[in-house]
C-alpha cells in the first residue's frame, strides 16, 4: 500500500462545520454552539501564574528539551503514582507532546510502514483512521461488542498478523463509554500475543462522575512491555489551548517516539510543559470543581431530554452525549436542520467512521441554562 495522498483524504469534519457555523452567522443566527468539545471554563489560575513566572524566565529564549523538562517529567511521574498508583522511570518511559492528538499521529507515523495495519475502533476520533492513511497503512476496525467493549475475535486474522498498532480509546469519544481494569488487561494480552503496540488514548481521565474513577492501561500488570498511553491537560484543566500532553509506557516506543520527532521539530514549547507540570501537580485541588460544573450541566441536559419525552441516560465519564439521529434524517441533514430550525450546532456521528452514522454527539461546553435550550430545540426539532 502506497503513501495516501493528503488531498484524498476528505476534509477535517470541524473545518466543515465552521463552515455551517459562518453562514449561520452571515444571516443574522444566534448559535449555540455544542459541537466541537472546546472547553469554556477558565484556565486554573495556579497554571495562569506558573506560566507567567515562565514567559518572563530568560531560559524560555533557548530550545526546549527534546524528550521533556526536568520539572514536567517528574510532575508527570508524581501525578501517575498519585492517581493511578503507577510508578515509572520519566526518563525513559515518557514523553512530552503538544497535545495528545499530534503525539498519537506521530507514535502511529514512528511505528508503521506502508502495508502495515493499524486496528482502530470502528467508532473513532479522526486521527487514528488519518495518520494511518498518512502513513500508507491501513486502518482495520475493530467492531464493538453491545457493551462498548472490542470484539476481538471478530477481527480477521490475516490482517491482525500484518498490525503493527492497535488503539483503544476508554472513555470513548464520541461514545462515553468506559471499561475496568480487567477489560484493559485483555487488551494488553492481545497485544502481545500478537505483538501489538498497545496505544491508549486516554483524553478523558479526570472527567468522570458518581464514583467511578476512570483506569489507566498501566494499572495492568506488564502492560509497559506492550503498550503506552497518551494523556492530556487540555479537557481535564481546561487547557486545550495549550497543547500541554505526554506519552508514557513501553520504553522502546517512546524512544522510538522521540527519534521521529528530534527529526522533524525542536520539542515541545517550555511554557506548555512548565503550565502541564503546573496542572498535573495540583490535579487534585484544580480538578474537582471542573468535574463539578460538567455534572451539573450533564445532569441539567439530560433531565431536559427526558422531560421532552427523549430518553438518555446520563453517561459517566466524558463530557459528551451521544444519541440516535431521529428518523428520517441523515447525519448532515439532521446538523443542518438544527442549525436552521434551532441555531444549535452538534456534530454528526459519521464524523467518527461509518460505524458512527444515525448518531450525533453533543459537548457540554456552555452553560447550563443554554445546554438545557438546546436540548428543548433539539427534541422540538425531532417532533416537527
Amino acid at each position: 500500500m502506497s503513501r495516501t495522498s493528503l488531498s484524498a483524504i476528505p476534509p477535517y469534519v470541524f473545518y466543515e462545520l465552521d463552515e455551517r457555523r459562518a453562514a449561520a452567522r452571515a444571516r443574522g443566527q444566534q448559535l449555540i454552539d455544542v459541537g466541537i468539545g472546546s472547553p469554556d471554563g477558565p484556565i486554573p489560575a495556579v497554571v495562569v501564574e506558573a506560566m507567567q513566572r515562565a514567559a518572563a524566565d530568560r531560559a524560555l529564549s533557548g530550545y526546549p528539551y527534546f524528550q521533556a523538562h526536568p520539572a514536567y517529567r517528574d510532575a508527570v511521574a508524581a501525578y501517575l503514582h498519585a492517581r493511578f498508583g503507577v510508578t515509572i522511570d520519566p526518563a525513559r518511559h515518557m514523553h512530552a507532546l503538544a497535545g495528545s492528538k499530534e503525539g498519537i499521529a506521530e507514535l502511529i507515523l514512528a511505528h508503521t510502514n506502508p502495508g502495515d495495519v493499524v486496528l482502530v475502533p470502528e467508532v473513532y476520533y479522526p486521527v487514528y483512521a488519518r495518520a494511518t492513511l498518512l502513513a500508507g497503512a491501513e486502518p482495520v476496525f475493530m467492531p464493538f461488542l453491545p457493551d462498548g467493549r472490542l470484539d476481538l475475535e471478530a477481527l480477521d486474522a490475516a490482517r491482525v498478523a500484518r498490525a503493527t498498532v492497535m488503539i483503544v480509546n476508554y472513555p470513548g469519544n464520541p461514545t462515553t463509554t468506559s471499561v475496568t481494569v480487567d477489560e484493559l488487561a485483555r487488551y494488553v494480552a492481545f497485544a502481545e500475543r500478537h505483538g501489538i503496540l498497545l496505544l491508549s488514548d486516554l483524553a478523558y481521565s479526570e472527567l468522570s462522575f458518581d464514583g467511578f474513577a476512570v483506569p489507566s492501561v498501566l494499572q495492568v500488570p506488564g502492560a509497559d512491555r506492550v503498550a503506552v498511553e497518551t494523556h492530556t491537560c487540555s479537557k481535564s484543566f481546561n487547557m486545550a489551548g495549550v497543547r500541554a500532553a505526554f506519552v508514557v509506557g513501553n520504553a522502546e516506543a517512546i524512544a522510538r517516539l522521540d527519534m521521529y520527532r528530534s527529526n522533524i521539530g525542536y520539542g515541545v514549547s517550555t511554557l506548555s510543559q512548565v503550565a502541564g507540570a503546573a496542572a498535573f501537580t495540583h490535579h487534585a485541588d484544580i480538578v474537582p470543581p471542573i468535574v463539578a460544573e460538567y455534572r451539573v450541566r450533564r445532569d441539567a441536559i439530560v433531565a431536559a431530554f427526558n422531560a421532552g419525552g427523549w430518553s438518555v441516560q446520563a453517561p459517566r465519564a466524558t463530557m459528551y452525549l451521544w444519541l440516535d439521529v431521529p428518523e428520517g434524517f441523515g447525519d448532515w441533514e439532521w446538523v443542518d436542520t438544527l442549525i436552521e430550525r434551532t441555531g444549535v450546532v452538534v456534530t454528526p456521528g459519521i464524523a467518527f467512521g461509518e460505524a458512527g452514522r444515525g448518531k450525533f454527539r453533543i459537548s457540554l461546553v456552555q452553560e447550563s441554562a443554554k445546554l438545557v435550550g438546546a436540548a428543548n430545540g433539539i427534541v422540538g426539532a425531532a417532533r416537527r
